[in-house]
């Protein structure tokens, strides 16, 4: 399954302070840090008990922006130590040459992807699996409380995330459409417990054997969810972002993946070409603060040096994925007004300090033509 992304530049556009960090305790916990607009709201309050309540609702609206559990590779900020891949300076500058070849972008409007977050009593719908041998998943897809009006994400991935906090679970579609008959999707998959989730799919099974999750349903080509890496709408508002970045690549290493990619669809046989589930993070010793980079830029920038970035997607250029704005009725993220606070979020990309990238060390699963699969560290 394969990402796009529009050729022709779309005006885009974050508002508000990025944060100076977030803590965490040593079992992982995250504590959410108040931008300064969110903190001078909360100081408006004229009492200590509802100026302390009010930080505390604006710290719990960003935990509901990120799924997974607070160990999750998404949720853990990286240690300065952790370990670097001894291919990590042949990966970033095989990612140097992509991006002479490429422009980096973030997708939004196409080939992204819309969130419905939906109550506890939202109505459930059939969603028929458009895929022979479906089995399980398409049990997965019997009763999903899918909105009225819903619909995915432009571009033939035709992605769309149903996510029901109340059920702490989470339904992801490839190829969603409604027809005639209702809704259906080619693949895609279910989480039945989002809040424990490792950010990947796992083997769950019923006492009869029947798979309630299965490692390789999933509608990206890692198997790793949509939700995952999502820059989320929220987020954008706040100016900051508490978790790991999704990012898809031209050119994917054939035959080979990563951890946590599950699976992948890579066809480039160059020896430095990146494998699906790669991370990469910015060096810990660069000081963002010193660098030139638009509000949003130095907020995914943040991102990317506290929690990583990992490959999730091939694609036809670098680039991220932020939440799709068309559930809100408009596209967010337009122009100098909107949430990316830049015309052309492309041009200001190049801001971001790509040649400080580094490799964290790879856990690799290869693909041999005939037999089983071999897993080694590389």
């Amino acid at each position: 399954m394969r990402i796009g992304i529009a050729l022709a530049a779309v005006a885009l556009g974050v508002c508000g302070s990025v944060a100076s960090g977030a803590s965490a305790g040593g079992d992982g916990a995250r504590a959410a840090v108040l931008t300064d607009a969110e903190r001078a709201r909360c100081a408006e309050k004229p009492t200590r008990r509802e100026r302390r309540a009010c930080r505390r609702r604006a710290r719990n609206r960003l935990d509901l922006a990120r799924p997974f559990a607070p160990t999750s590779f998404w949720n853990t900020p990286l240690a300065a130590n952790a370990p670097i891949d001894v291919r990590s300076s042949a990966y970033v500058d095989r990612l140097q040459h992509l991006l002479d070849r490429w422009v980096p972008y973030v997708n939004t409007t196409r080939y992204s992807t819309p969130v419905y977050t939906v109550p506890r009593d939202q109505p459930r719908v059939h969603v028929t699996l458009d895929k022979e041998s479906g089995g399980d998943l398409q049990t997965a897809f019997e009763t999903v409380p899918v909105p009225s009006h819903a619909q995915p994400a432009a571009g033939s991935d035709g992605h769309m995330v149903v996510w029901q906090p109340s059920r702490d679970r989470m339904w992801e579609f490839w190829m969603a459409r409604r027809l005639s008959d209702g809704w259906h999707a080619r693949y895609g998959g279910r989480i039945k417990n989002v809040s424990q989730s490792p950010g990947h799919y796992t083997a769950v099974q019923s006492r009869s054997g029947r798979y309630l999750e299965h490692p390789l349903w999933g509608a990206s080509a890692t198997s790793l969810p949509l939700l995952g890496g999502l820059i989320r709408i929220d987020e954008m508002r706040a100016g900051r972002i508490d978790h790991a970045l999704a990012i898809a690549l031209p050119e994917i290493r054939a035959g080979a993946y990563s951890w946590p990619a599950q699976r992948t669809d890579g066809t480039a046989r160059h020896p430095d070409a990146i494998p699906e589930g790669t991370r990469l993070r910015i060096d810990p010793g660069v000081d963002l603060d010193q660098l030139q980079m638009a509000p949003s830029v130095r907020a995914m920038a943040i991102a990317a040096q506290r929690y990583g970035i990992v490959v999730r997607d091939g694609a036809g250029a670098v680039t991220f994925f932020a939440e799709d704005p068309s559930p809100t009725g408009t596209n967010l993220f337009l122009g100098l007004d909107g949430l990316f606070g830049v015309r052309y979020i492309d041009q200001a990309l190049r801001e971001f300090p790509w040649d400080r990238l580094q490799v964290l060390k790879t856990d690799m699963t290869y693909l041999p033509q005939k037999g089983i699969l071999a897993r080694s560290a590389e």
